[in-house]
C-alpha cells in the first residue's frame, strides 16, 4: 500500500540555511496493516504524511501510495485515500449532511449517491442525529467524528489520521477510536496514524515506527520493541528488623547483613532468563529480566528457599515512552526536537 526509497524533505529557510526535515525515510506498508508513526513535535513525521498524501512534493527519493507515484500521478494517488488532518476540516457554517454530501460530490458521487453515502456515515460514525447542525455547533468530539467521515466518502483503501484525537478527553477519543476501528473492520482498510498519545498506539497498531531527526530509528510491533529496547524491571529490597518478614528480629539485620543479603539475591536474580543491568545499591536490587511476570514469582520462591529476606518486591513493565527514551536518551513526552544526546547512527545502532 505504502512504498517509499530514500524520501527526504529540505525546507530553505532563507540566507543560505536550510533544514532537513525528513532524511532518507524507508515505508513500507502492506494492506491491511494499522501503522502508528510516532516521534516528538519537529521529528519529520508530519512532513512525512504529507508527502505521502501528495500536500507537499519531496526534494528527492520516491514514494508509492496505492499503487502511484505520489509526484507522477497525485491526483490518482488522492482518489485512493483518506487524510484526516489536524485542524478541523468541515466548513464551520455548513450542516453536517450537506458537507458530506458535498464531499462525495466532489469525488465524482452523483447527487443521489452522495446523499445516500452521507447517511451511511452518518450512522455508522453515530452523527444521525446531528445531520442538520451547522459544523460550528458541534463538540469537539463530533468534529472529529465527522472529518473522519469526510475522509471516508469515497471509500478509500487506506487513511491517514494525524493525531485524530488530540485534544479530546478520554471518553470522546475511545469513542472516536471505537468508531474507527468498526469501520476500518468493515471495510479493511489500510490505516497509517500519528499520537502523541502513546497508549494508543500501544493497544491498536500492528507496527510502530518511531521517527526522530527525519530519520525512521525503529520499526517493530509494539510489544517487540518493548522488550527489545526497555524490556520488564524488577525492583526489590532487604528487609529490615521489624518488617512484616522479619517483625522480632534485631540481629543480623544491620546496614552490612542487609548488604550482604542484598549481594545474595542479586546473584540469584542474575540466574534469571534474560536478566541484565544488575544494581546493587546498599539493601536495593534492581535489573532488567526477560518475562517481569513469570520471573518475579520465580524469584521470589528462590529468594525463600536461600533464606534472603525480600521486604518489596516491584514489577515495571516498559511502556513505548520507555522505549523512545532508550533509542534517542529523552522521553517521547517532552515532545521537543534536539533533546537527545545520541546521534543518528547510535540511534540506528541500538535499534538493529
Amino acid at each position: 500500500m505504502i512504498h517509499t526509497h530514500a524520501l527526504t524533505r529540505d525546507f530553505a529557510l532563507g540566507r543560505g540555511q536550510t533544514v532537513h526535515a525528513v532524511r532518507g525515510i524507508a515505508l513500507h506498508v502492506d494492506s491491511g496493516e494499522l501503522v502508528a508513526v510516532l516521534g516528538p513535535n519537529g521529528a519529520g513525521k508530519t512532513t512525512t504524511m504529507r508527502m505521502l498524501t501528495t500536500l507537499i512534493a519531496p526534494t528527492s527519493g520516491t514514494a508509492t501510495v496505492a499503487g502511484h507515484d505520489v509526484v507522477r500521478e497525485p491526483g490518482q494517488v488522492r482518489r485512493r485515500i483518506g487524510y484526516v488532518g489536524q485542524g478541523n476540516g468541515a466548513g464551520h457554517a455548513q450542516r453536517v449532511r450537506d458537507e458530506l454530501a458535498t464531499q462525495g460530490r466532489i469525488y465524482g458521487l452523483d447527487r443521489r449517491d452522495a446523499r445516500r453515502r452521507a447517511d451511511e456515515l452518518l450512522d455508522a460514525l453515530d452523527l444521525t442525529d446531528l445531520a442538520t447542525r451547522k459544523v460550528a455547533d458541534l463538540s469537539g468530539g463530533q468534529r472529529r467524528r465527522l472529518d473522519v467521515a469526510m475522509g471516508l466518502v469515497h471509500r478509500p483503501p487506506l487513511l491517514f489520521l494525524d493525531e485524530p484525537s488530540t485534544g479530546l478527553d478520554p471518553q470522546n477519543r475511545a469513542n472516536l477510536w471505537d468508531h474507527v476501528l468498526r469501520m476500518r473492520s468493515a471495510a479493511d482498510m489500510t490505516i497509517v496514524l500519528t499520537t502523541h498519545y502513546l497508549d494508543e498506539a500501544d493497544s491498536m497498531a500492528e507496527r510502530v515506527v518511531i521517527v526522530d531527526h527525519g530519520e525512521i530509528i525503529a520499526d517493530d510491533s509494539a510489544a517487540a520493541l518493548k522488550a527489545k529496547l526497555a524490556g520488564d524491571r524488577i525492583v526489590l529490597t532487604i528487609a529490615g528488623p521489624g518488617s512484616a518478614v522479619r517483625p522480632d528480629s534485631d540481629c543480623g539485620t544491620g546496614p552490612a547483613d542487609r548488604a550482604d543479603a542484598a549481594a545474595r539475591l542479586a546473584g540469584l536474580v542474575e540466574r534469571l532468563p534474560g536478566a541484565r543491568d544488575v544494581v546493587v545499591d546498599g539493601d536495593r536490587v534492581e535489573a532488567h529480566v526477560g518475562n517481569g511476570p513469570a520471573a518475579l514469582p520465580e524469584l521470589l520462591r528462590a529468594a525463600v528457599a536461600a533464606d534472603v529476606p525480600v521486604g518489596t518486591a516491584l514489577l515495571h513493565q516498559p511502556t513505548l515512552d520507555d522505549v523512545f527514551l532508550a533509542l534517542t536518551g529523552r522521553s517521547l513526552r517532552e515532545g521537543e526536537p534536539g533533546g537527545g544526546a545520541t546521534d543518528p547512527q547510535t540511534r540506528k545502532a541500538a535499534a538493529a
